[in-house]
């Protein structure tokens, strides 16, 4: 028989049969949209993650974390004391450091402006943060060393603060109220996204270091500090004189682990990589477990049409059809149900992921690469689903059918 009359036969059957088709429909399009969501979502989410961690970090950045802070788990007991000065110290005896800027916070602080409060996560940092951490303002001003010197009540707001504190109204110039210590708003933050934790980094408000310090926190210590290296081939050797001036400042014997820990760029990029090369085989794999699943519920239905369809395969024989022409037949009908359930699944798929997308702030998701995976993987499936019911009905023979 004709190719083209198959198909067409085979196009008219599917309506006949239609919880048959919808339920084998149904299989390929849960693998097809769950392998289009994973994927694109998947490529979005590391795409997202190599910008953030360049943002953050950069290829000549060194990160200190004090041990014990809020930016490791919560401070302990024993936990080293990690101050500017170390930080001032390590920036004169290591010559490769070009700059450098520290940081504290508070991560869930009570924000104020007339009746309406917000929790934001406030920074301090010093005048140097715009050049250390690659973020400035789009409208307004910086704070400077005077601010710092005078631990001046002045302030940077992100935007997701600023329309949870003012709505449509400016922020800049405006007093807010962080716990009982009224700020004046100088300046509004670029848009950063989310972080590597997948905390929104717009809301928050950045201070300066010593008016958190002494106003706000009541401390002297700090929680981490970014160092900027001016030749990055020479971060790696930069680290260990960063190593070797903080364990001599902090009095730590030899074979003693340290009380900080350093953080590069390249050791982040390294971590991020191996992570997204284990999502980029699981992930999927579980998305083609779900549509080999549903290959085998169409495999079975399609038994069961083979049984139900017995009188029609006996007379499409004796009026001439070949055994190759039956078993084509059913092989097309499973291949195209699988393939019309995957082009559904695709289209919802991406749908999801542009939601997911939205929400985490991942920006355009599209992938060409998950739409053909997904396309390619329906008609694979529905194709290798479709062969035993096409071999069973080709094998009918024309006298027993009709019987």
């Amino acid at each position: 028989m004709n190719p083209t009359r198959l198909l067409a036969q085979s196009f008219r059957t599917l309506p006949r049969y239609r919880l048959r088709t919808a339920f084998m429909m149904l299989a390929s399009f849960v693998g097809a949209a769950a392998l289009t969501l994973v994927i694109s979502v998947g490529e979005g989410a590391k795409r997202k993650t190599m910008n953030t961690v360049r943002q953050l970090f950069g290829a000549s950045s060194i990160l200190i974390m004090g041990s014990g802070t809020e930016f490791m788990g919560g401070p302990r007991p024993d936990a080293a004391r990690f101050t500017i000065d170390d930080v001032e110290a390590v920036a004169k005896q290591v010559p490769e450091i070009e700059a450098w800027d520290p940081q504290q916070a508070m991560p869930a602080a009570s924000v104020r402006h007339g009746d309406a409060t917000t929790k934001a996560r406030v920074l301090g940092a010093s005048e140097r943060f715009q050049q250390v951490w690659d973020r400035g303002v789009v409208r307004g001003e910086t704070f400077d060393l005077s601010a710092v010197n005078g631990s001046a009540r002045v302030a940077l707001i992100g935007q997701s603060a600023a329309r949870a504190l003012f709505a449509t109204e400016d922020p800049l110039g405006a007093e807010i109220l962080i716990g009982q210590v009224t700020f004046k708003v100088i300046g509004v933050l670029e848009v950063f996204g989310t972080d590597l934790h997948g905390m929104d980094r717009d809301n928050e408000v950045v201070v300066p270091i010593t008016t958190l310090q002494r106003r706000l926190m009541n401390v002297d210590t700090i929680a981490a500090a970014k160092l900027l290296v001016r030749d990055q081939d020479q971060v790696a050797a930069a680290s260990k004189e960063v190593q070797r001036v903080l364990r001599d400042r902090h009095a730590i014997p030899t074979g003693r682990p340290d009380d900080f820990r350093l953080i590069t760029a390249v050791a982040v990029q390294q971590m991020v990589a191996k992570t997204g090369r284990v999502l980029d085989v699981y992930l999927p794999l579980v998305a083609l477990v779900a549509l080999a699943v549903g290959g085998m519920v169409a495999a079975a239905l399609m038994l069961v049409s083979v049984n139900q369809r017995i009188g029609e395969i006996g007379l499409r024989r004796a009026l001439g059809a070949r055994a190759e022409d039956i078993g084509l037949q059913f092989l097309i009908e499973t291949a195209v149900t699988a393939l019309g359930g995957g082009l559904l699944g695709v289209a919802v798929g991406s749908a999801g992921a542009l939601l997911v997308a939205q929400k985490m702030h991942l920006g355009p998701v599209f992938s060409w690469k998950a739409v053909l995976i997904a396309l390619v993987a329906s008609a694979v499936v529905g194709l290798l689903s479709g062969v035993v019911p096409a071999r069973r009905a080709a094998r009918l023979l024309p006298a027993d059918s009709l019987r």
